[in-house]
């Protein structure tokens, strides 16, 4: 197994963390766990960290406590190229289905 990578995003008028991106490989998909508030702000670092197959990558959405339209849009595109988001909360699928409409 690869070691896994940490990324701490912060917020430009914040010290405190807003999202944290961790990368994990198990020698067949990569598995990137998402925790916190995750907003457009993030999304530059996230498409850094998504890199190969989106066939063969997995967004973990478990802690994933608050996100904005421009994540939602992204998730969206990132469903429709195939890459799976796994525990994704329910309200993220809500919105994430009335933003296709």
């Amino acid at each position: 197994m690869v070691p896994r990578l940490l990324f701490a995003l912060l917020s430009h008028a914040q010290i405190s963390m807003t999202c944290k991106i961790e990368k994990d490989f198990d020698g067949h998909r990569t598995i990137i766990r998402l925790s916190g508030r995750l907003n457009s702000e993030n999304l530059d670092e996230l498409k850094i960290q998504i890199t190969g197959d989106p066939t063969r990558i997995g967004l973990d959405l478990d802690e994933v406590t608050l996100v904005d339209v421009e994540v939602v849009r992204f998730l969206n595109g990132c469903e429709r190229n195939g890459m799976e988001l796994c525990n994704c909360r329910p309200y993220i699928r809500e919105w994430m289905e009335r933003e296709k409409q």
